[in-house]
């Protein structure tokens, strides 16, 4: 037996993309279902950093999804570039006029169900998406399995995959081409520990060692990595090798160290899909773009996406005006190529690369100079990290 169930909206992830863009279309009246293969419990407990860019923030509080108390205290209006031996300030205030905020992305999460759940909007744990048929038409369904095993099929007006980086709904969208795609010589050696933070923002760090990123989680809790190969075993290193290792990364800095209880090896990827729209299937967040984390654009590009698909949304679904769903692709490809650029010269500035000469390294620390001695170039780099207008806000 197939249950079958109707929606204007089905919405394929239960991350961040797909939770706002259906808290926004309730709030325009247009329902909706989403699902995720995954538990409540495991989509609110994952820890994840997050780095919010003021557009986000403002999208998430004046939408009613997260209280402002919630995020008081949690900014921050600069970065330190740290090489050579020494620090230099980013200051996003003075250079922009804008901030980031740091907040942990899982309690975005906790904000988005709690707001979807209170407005009695159907949204559906353990529930696993097996295909997307149907695109062509002005009726297309995902097909899934519910959390008993039973087959079930959503039928809909519109379907988005904002199902990650493993995306169901890409093949619905994209086909067998996959997407422009990079990978990196390096990963991400990440740890949680238990301590106070070691600096009062967050600290980007260049060494002859590598890179390593200083950044923070609570007054008591802090997020720290180091730059490592990407086949590097997490469990190798005992504690006191991964402060030493940490330490040298951020010469003149003194960390405060403390018992570490999670560490995680994170792999560098820039990817793009080649479509993001096919017929009445969309690509939304990981599902159609992935990029390193050094440029922290990760969840702030999911948040622009959405402000873009849902604008277009409520034009078709409630207008019958398909222009702006025809325009969604060429509009959010502006953001993710300019976030995707971003990102990569970030990464490729900061860190060492395993086939390095002396030429590469000499001209790394050459092009730091050229940002941190440029009111231009520190001005681009505070424009950049902070986020560009949102486009469909606009």
């Amino acid at each position: 037996m197939t249950t079958t169930v109707r929606t204007r909206v089905a919405i394929i992830g239960a991350g961040p993309a797909g939770l706002l863009l259906s808290h926004l279309l309730g709030r325009a009246g247009i329902d909706s279902i989403v699902i995720d293969a995954r538990t409540r419990d495991q989509i609110e407990n994952t820890i994840r950093a997050g780095i919010l860019e003021e557009g986000t923030v403002d999208v998430l509080i004046d939408s009613g999804v997260t209280a402002p108390s919630r995020v008081e205290g949690h900014r921050h209006d600069g970065i330190e570039l740290r090489f050579a031996g020494a620090g230099h300030r980013i200051d996003f205030k003075n250079l922009v006029g804008r901030g980031v905020w740091l907040y942990p992305q899982h309690e975005a999460l906790r904000d988005l169900i709690a707001a979807r759940l209170a407005d009695g909007q159907d949204l559906r744990f353990g529930v696993t998406a097996d295909r997307v048929e149907g695109a062509d038409t002005d009726r297309p369904r995902v097909v899934a399995t519910d959390s008993d095993g039973a087959a079930l099929e959503i039928e809909a007006d519109f379907v988005v995959g904002a199902d990650g980086s493993h995306s169901v709904a890409r093949q619905a969208v994209s086909g067998s081409r996959a997407g422009y795609f990079r990978e990196y010589p390096f990963a991400w050696f990440g740890i949680l520990c238990e301590a106070p933070p070691s600096a009062e923002e967050l600290i980007y760090s260049n060494s002859p060692d590598g890179f390593a990123l200083i950044s923070q989680r609570s007054e008591t809790v802090q997020r720290m990595y180091f730059q490592c190969d990407p086949d590097a075993d997490p469990d190798a290193l005992s504690e006191e090798q991964l402060w030493v290792e940490l330490q040298k990364r951020v010469p003149g800095t003194t960390l405060n160290e403390g018992p570490i209880f999670q560490r995680d090896v994170l792999r560098f990827r820039s990817f793009v899909a080649h479509e993001l729209l096919h017929g009445r299937v969309a690509l939304i967040g990981d599902a159609a773009h992935t990029v390193p984390p050094t440029g922290a654009k990760g969840m702030n590009l999911a948040v622009a996406d959405v402000v873009i698909l849902e604008k277009a949304l409520r034009a078709l679904l409630l207008e019958g005006d398909e222009r702006l769903i025809e325009a969604f692709p060429e509009t959010a490809s502006h953001r993710i190529w300019k976030a995707q650029h971003f990102s990569w010269w970030m990464t490729s500035m900061l860190h060492v690369a395993p086939d390095a000469s002396d030429f590469d390294r000499l001209r790394q620390l050459g092009e730091l100079r050229s940002v941190v001695e440029s009111e231009a170039g520190s001005r681009w780099l505070a424009e950049a990290y902070t986020g560009w207008p949102l486009e469909g806000l606009a």
